[in-house]
């Protein structure tokens, strides 16, 4: 049936069903709830947290070229250029922007579905 939704991008519609979209890299993160003195609630998104980086079956890798960013890898790879994280959460980088810097360097990229969900801490 065309045009039907499946259930979990429906919810992803519906403000206060989920936090983030399942695409997020914070979809999995626990939210936390800190009560102030006056009794309100401010929720937070606690830390995400990676484990080591190790080499791994579970990718590929990627040569930099001229003019490549995360985002267009993101399309290439993953047909969404907002999943331009889990190729950040691949490689041991601080800015996603140090994945395309150097033309000639190699970015590991996770294949479709291969990549570690859920809680990730070390």
């Amino acid at each position: 049936m065309a045009g039907i939704e499946p259930y979990e991008s429906a919810l992803d519609a519906i403000p206060g069903a989920h936090p983030y979209p399942r695409t997020s890299r914070y979809h999995d993160a626990e939210i936390g709830v800190h009560r102030q003195p006056d009794g309100t609630e401010v929720r937070y998104t606690k830390r995400r947290l990676l484990p080591p980086l190790e080499e791994s079956e579970d990718t590929q890798v990627h040569t930099v070229r001229t003019g490549e960013r995360p985002d267009l890898l993101a399309q290439r790879y993953f047909g969404d250029p907002g999943q331009w994280w889990q190729i950040a959460d691949a490689n041991p980088v601080l800015d996603p922007r140090e994945l395309t810097a150097e033309p000639g360097s190699e970015v590991d990229i996770p294949l479709a579905g291969h990549f570690p969900r859920g809680d990730r801490r070390g």
